[in-house]
């Protein structure tokens, strides 16, 4: 985050909006500008990315599911523009951290000890440990002794939309998030590397709850899409899991989607019609 952090003191902050004395890296002031940054970073990830997926993936035909509520898209949208913000203050604390140079992140690929190959490796395992982080996080959140308090409100929408991918509690959004950012301070991983993947997550996040089911057959089983979260949503105790199947598999809590075996939303709407 200090890259954009630089960037934006560099081009904006220091020459138009702060006073010429408050220096750049004092930490009131980066708490501040991080506060700001986050905030417009995901609200603009939010809105750009959902709004592309809602009106040119998303199947609008969903929309007409006995389940999709009314309003339902306007509730979402304000559901997680209200919880945004709250979910960036514990967020910035660790971005504050990972200034301040408390991470493992790096600048140049030379600091890698495996170089490019260090890089490529450091994307993969980050996956796989963020799936895994996310796994048991979220499945702790089905337990009933949070599930109503923190979880519930994201399992509102029944049939999801994009615009469904940001709207948790608070609380719940933080911790589905945490994994992400405590990678970087248990392992070496590239600033860039960092930020695209950042952005990959917050797409990704989305696109599970696109509506759209498509995935190759042969990673059918091995892929987390949105045929696996729309069951997740419709089923509540099947595949936690955010990119991969394996720790479902593993801790028995993989449902093969109904979409994929013509039990799915789209099947039960053609069926509605055929009536």
């Amino acid at each position: 985050m200090d890259l954009v952090l630089d960037a934006a003191d560099r081009h904006l902050l220091t020459p138009y909006v702060y006073p010429a004395g408050w220096p750049e890296g004092e930490p009131c002031r980066q708490l501040l500008s991080l506060f700001v940054i986050t905030n417009l970073g995901a609200l603009a990830l939010y809105l750009l990315f959902g709004t592309l997926s809602y009106y040119f993936i998303f199947d609008h035909r969903l929309k007409t599911h006995p389940q999709f509520l009314e309003n339902q898209v306007r509730r979402e949208i304000v559901y997680a523009l209200r919880s945004l913000p709250w979910i960036s203050v514990p967020t910035v604390a660790l971005f504050f951290a990972e200034v301040r140079g408390y991470s493992k992140l790096y600048d140049n690929i030379e600091d890698s000890p495996y170089g490019w190959s260090g890089v490529f490796l450091s994307m993969l395992s980050f996956l796989f440990f963020t799936d895994m982080g996310i796994y048991w996080i979220h499945r702790a959140l089905h337990h009933k002794l949070l599930y109503k308090r923190f979880h519930k409100p994201h399992h509102l929408w029944k049939i999801a939309t994009p615009f469904a991918s940001h709207a948790f509690h608070p609380v719940d959004g933080f911790m589905q998030s945490l994994p992400y950012h405590i990678y970087p301070f248990l392992f070496p991983l590239h600033k860039v590397t960092y930020l695209g993947l950042y952005i990959f997550v917050n797409v990704w996040t989305i696109s599970i709850h696109d509506g759209d089911y498509r995935v190759p057959r042969l990673l059918r089983h091995v892929i987390n899409g949105s045929a696996h979260h729309t069951d997740h949503h419709l089923y509540f105790d099947y595949n936690y899991g955010q990119y991969f199947t394996l720790w479902d598999k593993i801790g028995g809590s993989y449902k093969s989607p109904s979409a994929f075996e013509g039990k799915g939303p789209h099947d039960y709407l053609r069926k509605l019609r055929e009536k």
